[in-house]
């Protein structure tokens, strides 16, 4: 099952259903994404039973399938790019025997084709290619081998970050504010078995192709994750409930090979410039940028879509 939500002019949008070829939708009996997983094993299955989709879809009208939610945790779960994300912030972290995981803004999700505005071209503007996850309401202490039961959607994320400021609020140890504005979704939440055999274990086994003003710039494979979204899951999950809705992402997706696959972020390859050349060639995003994210299966389907992003001055 394949979901999307159209702007209605409302801040949450109108649920829709989309079609399997994401050419086409019908209305969804629900008011909003956020609606439906309230009451997500009643209204999953009435989403699923419909089967004709009346309306062509006009992407340009596509808000986030989640505009805005309760609760976005984003976890950092590739070692490679973690490694190389510690040179970059100028840190060196103990590692913890459990996943990383921040809590950041998410009161608003950027829509897929939307025009994203930065305060300053100077602070380091740089997009993450992530895959995330939307739960069901999740009771506090599940454990990891029960938690996958609460993934209602798999969805596609641009984790915007602003790098200059990154390493400074790293160092005080209290965690990112200023260095991550909102987040960009890809147009479809789907429900994990629009994977089938390509969601392997709680994780997408899936090539994220990213593109920079056109040009390839990364095509990590999503897989290698160190914990799958259960794990994840069940680590926020320990000492509080979350609610319906909650957005959890696995951070940048990044490969051992990235010197042959390409990066998912900017700073993953400013690192890899610093271990090979001594300092960064590739400079941040400027105002006029923009960049395109694609998971594709095997077969060259796109899931989730397309988000294409533009950095426009606030």
């Amino acid at each position: 099952m394949r979901l999307a939500t159209l702007d209605d002019g409302s801040k949450d949008g109108c649920l829709i259903v989309v079609s399997p070829d994401g050419g086409s939708y019908a209305p969804a009996p629900v008011a909003n994404l956020q609606a439906a997983l309230e009451d997500w094993d009643a209204i999953a299955p009435r989403l699923a039973a419909i089967n004709a989709f009346p309306h062509a879809l006009d992407a340009n009208r596509l808000l986030a399938p989640l505009p805005r939610a309760w609760q976005w945790l984003d976890g950092s779960v590739y070692p490679s790019h973690g490694a190389l994300m510690d040179k970059v912030l100028g840190v060196a972290p103990e590692k913890p025997p459990f996943p990383q995981m921040y809590q950041g803004v998410s009161d608003t999700f950027h829509a897929p084709r939307a025009d994203v505005p930065m305060a300053d071209e100077a602070l380091g503007i740089d997009f993450e290619g992530e895959f995330g996850i939307i739960t069901k309401a999740v009771p506090m202490g599940t454990p990891a081998s029960e938690a996958g039961a609460y993934i209602a959607l798999v969805v596609q994320i641009n984790d915007w970050s602003l790098r200059k400021l990154a390493g400074p609020e790293m160092k005080t140890g209290f965690g990112w504010i200023q260095a991550k504005p909102p987040c960009g979704m890809a147009p479809f939440a789907i429900t994990p078995d629009e994977l089938g055999e390509y969601w392997r274990n709680f994780r997408p086994a899936l090539h994220l192709n990213v593109q920079w003003n056109g040009a390839p710039f990364g095509n990590a494979y999503g897989e290698p994750m160190a914990y799958g979204f259960h794990e994840l899951v069940a680590h926020a999950a320990r000492t509080r409930h979350l609610v319906a809705g909650t957005v959890i992402g696995s951070g940048t997706v990044s490969n051992e090979t990235y010197r042959e696959v390409g990066s998912s972020c900017i700073a993953e390859r400013r690192g890899i410039e610093m271990v090979d050349y001594g300092a960064p060639r590739t400079e941040f995003m400027s105002y006029g940028d923009s960049v395109r994210m694609e998971a594709r299966l095997p077969d060259g389907s796109a899931p989730f879509g397309v988000l294409e992003q533009k950095v426009v001055k606030a």
